[in-house]
């Protein structure tokens, strides 16, 4: 077992105030596999006092210095990715195929936002006027435990880039993730007082990153409802904020559509990261007159979409996160059949043989009706609504019937009418024909989906303030 106290301050790791220790579990069986001595408000002050000293002098660095530091944490990132991927598996379930994506995701995020930097003009004239864009200050980032690394390494990137100096507060269930992170970050050799975690509930360091005077900035990702509590409380001391607060995106197939590769490539985004991906396209919205062939295709293509080991290379859905996770699961698809929705893959318990971990069988109802809660919350695990229209008209329309709007997908043969659709569609992203994705393009939500932008010169601005100088 591990014993870990995943906390760096100041240039160097240190032991924290915080006595409270948490166990890490393997999510496969259930096998404790470490413990974290957790941070508290002391410890947060403590970090957030160095990174206050430290952005006296690295607030006025230039774009060259700034993306000399972005270089050595991509070097040092990629050179751990296999450490990283082997934690991502073993603490949170997470399969490999796609641990691996997302750790060389969060390894490139600093080769792309020093691109993004260095295309970004700091300073605007015009006449006699001059902006600058200047870093706001200290940042508080609060990542969630579905892509930990990723979420460490984007907002860091960003906001370096900016010129601010960070304090993180990773996820408490990520702690070997982090452990690797801190090992590269120290290898990194960045300026004392940049780059500062402290691992911690969100009750006590969040907390106190949110309320502290001395963070100008707080960037967040997870729940709406901590979302909601993160503007509240940062109104004192008027926090900029950006929050990515997850979703129940809709994936619209229009009736001209090749099933062949939509429904295999629907199933794929339904279950992405096991189903615990705030981008997952929940909602499959499908044409009414091909419901029945649709129906077929699902069930062919499930049969190969194996539930197990997340070490394994094959295996397509993992276990949930905890095993209170793997109950809210279960209590969504108890609620669907309560609500009149037919199970047409699935159902509840688990799938035989994997009793000992928190396994759930991929679920997917039919006969839905987008009022239904298994169609308006975001249920975090894997588990699929189709829901059938007739007009395209009605599909926009039931797409944008949802509190959320962070991504949306539109699968069709007519480029053009499917560019029309995605037009329609109230959602930061909107993918057509695939699970795409561009590194410069924005990352963030409409509606309850949250607040501001991230990747990219967007996320990057997000980070910036600017000062006008009038002649």
């Amino acid at each position: 077992m591990k014993a870990i106290t995943p906390h760096y301050i100041d240039g160097k790791f240190v032991e924290p105030h915080g006595r409270e220790v948490m166990d890490s579990i393997n999510p496969t069986n259930n096998n404790v596999i470490g413990s974290v001595t957790l941070a508290d408000e002391e410890d947060a002050k403590r970090a957030i006092a160095a990174a206050k000293r430290a952005f006296a002098s690295f607030g006025g660095t230039s774009k060259e210095e700034r993306a000399a530091v972005l270089r050595r944490m991509q070097k040092v990132v990629t050179a751990r990715i296999h450490d990283l991927t082997a934690a991502m598996v073993e603490e949170y379930g997470g399969v490999h195929h796609f641990s691996k994506l997302i750790v060389q995701m969060a390894a490139d995020s600093f080769f792309h936002a020093e691109k993004a930097l260095q295309e970004l003009p700091l300073v605007r004239t015009w006449n006699k006027t001059t902006v600058y864009l200047t870093p706001v200050g200290v940042a508080g980032l609060i990542t969630a435990w579905n892509s930990n690394a990723l979420f460490v390494c984007l907002k860091t990137a960003s906001a370096l880039a900016a010129g601010c100096t960070v304090v993180v507060k990773p996820s408490e269930l990520s702690s070997f993730q982090t452990q690797v992170l801190l090992e590269c970050v120290h290898e990194a050799n960045l300026p004392r007082g940049v780059f500062n975690v402290v691992t911690g509930l969100g009750s006590t360091v969040g907390a106190e990153l949110v309320r502290n005077p001395d963070v100008a900035k707080i960037s967040f990702t997870g729940s709406v409802a901590v979302g909601q509590q993160i503007m509240r409380d940062g109104a004192a001391t008027m926090k900029r904020v950006t929050l990515e607060l997850g979703g129940k995106s809709p994936n619209i197939l229009l009736d001209d559509v090749n099933l062949d590769e939509a429904i295999p490539r629907a199933l794929a985004i339904a279950f992405l990261n096991s189903g615990q991906a705030c981008a997952a396209g929940t909602r499959l919205l499908v044409p009414r007159s091909r419901l029945e062939e649709i129906k077929q295709r699902i069930v062919a293509v499930m049969a190969n979409m194996p539930v197990g080991d997340p070490n394994n290379s094959d295996t397509a859905v993992g276990p949930m996160v905890t095993r209170t996770q793997y109950e809210r699961v279960e209590s969504h698809i108890r609620k669907g059949i309560e609500e009149g929705a037919e199970v047409l893959v699935g159902g509840e318990g688990h799938p035989g043989g994997l009793e000992a971990g928190n396994f759930v069988k991929p679920t997917i109802f039919v006969n839905v009706m987008n009022d239904m809660t298994i169609a308006q919350e975001e249920i975090f695990g894997p588990v699929l609504s189709v829901i059938a229209y007739d007009t395209e008209e009605e599909a926009i329309k039931i797409a944008n019937d949802s509190r959320y709007g962070l991504h949306a997908f539109v699968s069709g043969n007519d480029l053009q009418r499917a560019r029309r659709v995605a037009s329609q569609i109230l959602a930061g992203r909107v993918a057509i024909n695939g699970m795409l994705d561009d590194p410069q393009a924005p990352w963030g939500g409409f509606k309850f989906s949250g607040v501001g932008r991230e990747f990219g010169a967007f996320g990057i601005e997000a980070f910036l303030e600017p000062r006008a100088i009038l002649e």
